[in-house]
């Protein structure tokens, strides 16, 4: 298996971002719905971000997950050094729509 990164789709001229495959798993926990106001339909292996979550996740430095055994309430989730690099690439340039390259 090669190297996964995440390539910007908004602004291609940004580097892409290397990422190990457990944090590629884990895009699900910070990516917007489908049907999230100004996503664009999304290809294979493409994820979308909402702008003011990422922004809300690096300033409070933690997420929250819904427990599927549990779905009435959310856990509190820190940020792990490589979500938090993740958030802070999205957030520094500006990016939303994104796609995972190997």
């Amino acid at each position: 298996m090669g190297q996964l990164s995440l390539v910007s789709l908004d602004h291609p001229e940004i580097a892409p971002l290397p990422v190990s495959p457990r944090l590629r798993s884990q895009l699900v926990y910070f990516m917007a719905a489908p049907n999230a106001p100004g996503a664009p339909p999304l290809g294979e292996n493409e994820y979308w971000f909402d702008r003011e979550e990422v922004t809300r996740w690096v300033m409070e430095g933690v997420f929250y997950l819904v427990s599927p055994l549990d779905t009435q309430n959310m856990t509190e989730v820190e940020l792990t050094e490589e979500q938090d690099a993740l958030l802070n690439w999205l957030e520094t340039n500006h990016i939303q729509h994104v796609r995972v390259d190997e």
